[in-house]
């Protein structure tokens, strides 16, 4: 099913893009994808944190709160932290954004949802691309474009998520990389050549380098095979360095 999605996804998301060329475009799609996919980890957790304040067995259980007193409780960013998820300011939770889809200035609302992630959460200071506000696209298109994003749904169980967004982000890698022809390689290497590339160094253990990382993907096929081989993931550390900070 995941296959269809994501050809679906692709298709629609290619349509959008009118004339814009596929360079700059998929800064914008593949960006959007993983503002979706922290916000939709924010509010799965957020959730689970709802019903545990609410159950008098659990060790969260918040006595008998209020929704106002719960509602201010669930805004402890530590809650979210201790769990690896990203801390997603109010103003920059996906639905915001998609209330506001149809407004003109959707693009700076984005640009500023990301500068606000950014300041919140120290990892991620300078990564975020925030070209929204001067994306060359028709009028609405990006609107459109965020209406699209939102229907994938990445769930409430983390682990599925993160492997839901693992394949969409690559399956539209390897869709740009085709697009952008030739220039295309500077990011992203088929999955097919990386497979083989792993295969004869059959990593196990110890550091895993790789000096022109691109998109990663050879880090993503080394844990792939270890896991096929009844490897443990601990045995090794990946390191990279990529000349292109975009990518």
């Amino acid at each position: 099913m995941i296959v269809d999605i994501k050809k679906t996804l692709w298709a629609s998301a290619d349509k959008l893009r009118a004339n814009m060329d596929a360079a700059e475009y998929k800064h914008l799609v593949l960006g959007l994808i993983f503002v979706k996919y922290i916000s939709d980890a924010f509010v799965a957790r957020q959730t689970e944190l709802t019903q545990r304040l609410q159950n008098p067995k659990d060790e969260l259980y918040f006595g008998d709160a209020s929704p106002q007193d719960i509602a201010a409780e669930l805004e402890d960013r530590d809650y979210y932290t201790s769990e690896n998820v990203f801390w997603v300011p109010e103003g920059a939770r996906w639905e915001a954004l998609r209330a506001a889809a149809p407004q003109p200035d959707i693009g700076k609302r984005i640009d500023d949802a990301l500068s606000l992630i950014e300041a919140d959460n120290p990892k991620l200071k300078g990564i975020l691309d925030k070209r929204f506000a001067r994306a060359q696209l028709p009028d609405g298109k990006l609107g459109e474009l965020v209406n699209l994003i939102s229907t994938i749904g990445f769930g409430d169980d983390p682990s599925k998520a993160r492997d839901i967004l693992g394949q969409v982000y690559e399956y539209f890698l390897g869709m740009f990389a085709s697009a952008e022809g030739k220039r295309g390689g500077q990011f992203y290497t088929p999955a097919s050549i990386v497979k083989t590339l792993v295969a004869v160094l059959s990593p196990s253990k110890g550091q895993i380098y790789d000096q022109c990382c691109g998109s990663s993907g050879m880090f993503v096929q080394s844990e792939k095979f270890i896991e096929d081989h009844g490897g443990k993931l601990g045995d090794v550390s990946i390191y990279g360095q990529e000349a292109n900070p975009t990518t």
